[in-house]
């Protein structure tokens, strides 16, 4: 996997959160090219014009739960909606909440592969990277 470039979305309202991942994106050894939104709204407004226009999609979007705009659940359910070409995008619900209905939810949608406790771990983020097939 090494040299083969991942494509990372990170949907995410707080700027310290999203600061620490792009620091753990940097230690992993993963050529990784980042994005990161402040809600789910200018996320899917990204997807679409990434498929609009043919540009790269991202392999993996870690999805906050609690945001303006759109939060992560109503992210999820518009991302249903959009005519996705790349067959295997690994969505996860990244979060701090502590809420078991939380957790338990995410287990509802067939797109989303799991829920991560905040803060993420380069340990977690290298395993979550490893399951990707590019």
């Amino acid at each position: 996997m090494l040299g083969t470039k991942i494509n990372l979305l990170i949907i995410d309202d707080d700027d310290i959160n999203i600061f620490i991942i792009k620091k753990i994106v940097e230690k992993t050894g993963f050529d990784i090219d980042m994005v990161a939104k402040g809600n789910g709204k200018l996320a899917i407004d990204y997807l679409k014009q990434a498929i609009a226009e043919n540009l790269a999609f991202p392999h993996l979007i870690l999805i906050d739960i609690n945001m303006p705009v759109m939060n992560g659940w109503e992210f999820i359910e518009a991302y249903q909606t959009l005519d996705v070409k790349q067959p295997d995008v690994h969505l996860y619900i990244l979060s701090s909440s502590v809420y078991e209905n939380d957790i338990e939810k995410t287990k509802s949608y067939d797109s989303v592969k799991g829920f991560i406790s905040k803060p993420l771990s380069k340990e977690r983020l290298t395993e979550l990277l490893k399951e990707i097939r590019i």
